[in-house]
């Protein structure tokens, strides 16, 4: 099995380096990540102007490829024949959980959509890491989750056009209560526009404010989490409303 390895915080992030250590039991592993963090950047593909591509090494002395693209682009520079075919592509380990409305704003996540809609199986993985940590992540158990995952993933199958969005609480192996398929949670946003000036008087601006929170509610990814279960949330890349349709088949033009 060929594995490809990619993230959204950079090709030295060490959610990677745990992820891509995990995968290389399942297989050969792929490493095609960005050359700089990505975080929140979305679903991204890069038309108008060319892409770099360069080796590097990653911490542990192993081989790896990074790029000045996107995360969505790393995807598809390797699917389009950059590298040998793979049969599938982890995307992670992101550092904070990617929940509810994330998924539309997540590099890690809309890496993995990339694979699904060139027909390649995409898993994204992340951390439920303690609001306000300081010092270094342990990753170990979600790089174990994510081998777990992408296991069953290749000897069950998934449905046609639908992306594994995993989430892990920061807990060790055993004391994960175990895994629970969820739906999306609602995301609750504190964003706040800081305007500042510069030297020369004209102003210039930062989305800031508080971090985002979530609603408790069971059955959704964040519910999952917060009860110490592995949340996996299977999305879609239909995004289409169909109750809407209905409704707007009523309206006359």
């Amino acid at each position: 099995m060929h594995i490809l390895v990619t993230n959204d915080d950079g090709v030295q992030a060490p959610g990677l380096l745990n992820l891509a250590q995990e995968m290389r039991k399942l297989g050969r592993v792929t490493v095609l990540a960005p050359d700089h963090n990505w975080s929140a950047s979305g679903h991204v593909k890069t038309m108008e102007r060319p892409l770099r591509v360069r080796e590097t090494t990653l911490a542990d002395g192993s081989a790896a490829f990074m790029s000045d693209g996107a995360p969505s682009d790393c995807v598809a520079l390797a699917l389009l024949g950059l590298v040998d075919p793979a049969d599938i592509v982890i995307s992670g380990i992101n550092p904070n959980a990617n929940i509810g409305h994330d998924v539309t704003y997540s590099g890690t996540v809309t890496a993995a959509m990339e694979a699904v809609i060139d027909g390649v199986k995409g898993i994204a993985v992340s951390l439920h890491s303690p609001e306000g940590f300081k010092g270094q992540l342990d990753y170990s158990t979600a790089a174990l989750v994510a081998r777990r995952v992408a296991e069953k993933v290749m000897s069950d199958g998934l449905p046609e056009d639908v992306v594994l969005n995993v989430n892990v609480p920061y807990l060790k192996e055993n004391e994960l209560k175990g895994t629970m398929i969820t739906r999306q949670g609602l995301r609750v946003y504190r964003d706040a526009l800081d305007q500042r000036m510069d030297p020369r008087g004209k102003p210039y601006y930062w989305i800031g404010g508080e971090a985002p929170t979530a609603v408790d509610e069971p059955g959704t990814d964040f519910g999952a989490l917060t009860a110490g279960y592995v949340s996996i949330t299977p999305l879609q890349l239909d995004l289409t409303n169909y109750k809407a349709m209905d409704v707007l088949k009523k309206w006359k033009f």
